[in-house]
């Protein structure tokens, strides 16, 4: 048995012949090693929420305020101060840069935030008609066992129906009681 093992120990272990060709197959009992992405990820519902929060401040009067003051600073440094600290001058060709480069991030941004808003809407109204087909269809079941109960009410013995048998039975028996010899009621008893 020590031949044995010492030979298998002495032996080369590469595999030869057909087998040497065949790439090694991966473990199906153990996941995948991660991958490496070229492109970065990102969460789309975190760049939604952020898009939307982008799309609500430029939808307000503060940003339109900032958005004026930041014009009024810009045209009046670039034109009060001296030419040395000036970066652009009066055709204000950086500022129509910038301002465009602004309008095409947040018209796509504004859009993103409307599409996101209409989902939630198609699912609030999903809901809702789910909700009023559930309110219909308890509406249709009261309304059969309030058609049934009045139905059933009808073979119901009430109150007056009661008293009225009641005093029919009393006059039965007081006629009888008076239509019957004497002697009778006595043998009866």
């Amino acid at each position: 048995m020590a031949e044995r093992e010492g030979g298998r120990e002495g032996r080369d272990r590469s595999p030869a012949g057909a087998t040497a060709t065949r790439p090694r197959m991966p473990r199906l009992d153990q996941p995948r090693p991660p991958r490496r992405r070229v492109l970065p990820e990102w969460d789309p519902e975190a760049f939604g929420r952020l898009s939307e929060k982008i799309a609500r401040f430029l939808g307000t009067g503060r940003f339109i305020v900032w958005m004026t003051v930041v014009i009024i600073v810009w045209v009046v440094w670039n034109i009060a101060a001296p030419d040395v600290v000036r970066f652009d001058s009066y055709p204000f060709i950086f500022l129509t840069l910038m301002l465009s480069l602004q309008a095409s991030y947040a018209a796509p941004l504004i859009l993103l935030a409307q599409n996101r808003q209409d989902d939630r809407d198609r699912v609030n109204l999903e809901q809702d008609r789910k909700q009023n087909e559930r309110s219909i269809a308890d509406t249709e079941y009261l309304t059969r066992e309030i058609a049934a109960l009045r139905a059933g009410l009808g073979e119901v013995a009430t109150r007056d129906w009661i008293r009225s048998e009641l005093q029919d039975l009393v006059r039965e028996l007081e006629t009888e009681r008076t239509s019957r010899p004497a002697g009778r009621d006595a043998d009866d008893r």
